[in-house]
């Protein structure tokens, strides 16, 4: 994937947005790699969801999260592997008990590395963000779901199986009923596909079409997005909706034994038409390839 140019991703922390009582978020503002991270506070503790891109973004974070907690316990909890949302986990180190799914803690070990020299190859600006980074191993890891109490608040991390990657995970706050999704949903831009064969094809559309069905049969009152401006249940349904329309026009075109280059192009185009005002159509031919390489193979597991 090339990005030329891209702008220097700060994460901007001087406009927190409160979503509900003690649970905030720090807007991206549309910036590229730069992800919406929530802060989430109990009467003894204080979640971080996602650090930003490198060392000097993850500081301004720890920062203004030490400021809101107030001598509050801090936690940080990141909603995949992928180096906006975890590769400044290392500044929380000794200041905060990082915890997460035992498929994301492979990632970080495994594939890491690997994600670490691509985004330094993205241009000056993304690699200036990662110089110095060190991928560090979580304190706390768990199976399919995980129970934090931050004290009189209760939050739920919740992890879905391979979808965006294999180790996505929600963080949901009951009581304020607010969900953190990550990257399994965008707020105006075209779902992210990470497929890159044979180098990586964790990415799995059926997968990701099934979490999707299950978190949209769940209406929530605020949904955060990976990017994007923060919503409603819409969001959840218009992700479901959109990898439910990209696979059935994919698969329509493959059962015609269309090649793939024709069916990303017919797609892409049909896509771009439905979804004028949306960003980043490059990942439409990407989603068309993971869901041409998933094209008559057995049907997903469903989701608990």
């Amino acid at each position: 994937m090339t990005h030329p140019a891209i702008p220097d991703p700060v994460v901007d922390v001087t406009g927190a947005e409160e979503l509900a009582e003690d649970v905030l978020v720090l807007p991206n503002r549309g910036g590229e790699l730069v992800p919406n991270i929530g802060v989430i506070g109990g009467r003894h503790s204080v979640l971080v969801v996602d650090t930003g891109l490198g060392t000097a973004n993850a500081e301004a974070v720890l920062t203004f999260a030490a400021e809101h907690a107030r001598g509050r316990q801090l936690y940080l909890t990141t909603t995949h592997f992928h180096p906006e949302h975890a590769f400044g986990a290392q500044v929380f180190s000794g200041r905060a008990t990082y915890l997460v799914n035992r498929a994301q803690a492979e990632d970080l070990k495994v594939k890491g590395p690997g994600y670490l020299e691509m985004f330094r190859g993205l241009g000056e600006s993304v690699a200036r963000r990662l110089k110095g980074v060190e991928l560090v191993e979580p304190d706390v890891v768990y199976d399919r779901s995980y129970v934090l109490d931050l004290g009189d608040r209760v939050v739920r991390l919740e992890a879905t199986g391979r979808a965006h990657s294999r180790g996505d995970q929600v963080v949901r706050v009951p009581d304020a009923d607010v969900l953190f999704t990550g990257d399994l949903v965008e707020a105006g831009q075209f779902a992210i596909f990470p497929w890159f064969p044979p180098h990586d094809t964790d990415v799995s559309g059926l997968r990701w079409l099934a979490v999707m069905e299950h978190l949209a049969a769940r209406p929530t009152r605020v949904v955060v997005p990976g990017h994007g401006e923060v919503g409603g249940p819409r969001l959840l349904a218009g992700a479901r909706d959109y990898l439910r329309l990209l696979r059935d026009e994919t698969w329509l075109r493959r059962d015609a034994a269309m090649s793939e280059r024709t069916i990303a192009e017919e797609v892409s185009a049909l896509m771009a038409e439905r979804y004028p005002q949306w960003a980043g159509r490059e990942w439409i031919e990407k989603g068309v390839g993971c869901l041409c390489a998933e094209h008559g193979g057995p049907a997903p597991t469903a989701v608990a």
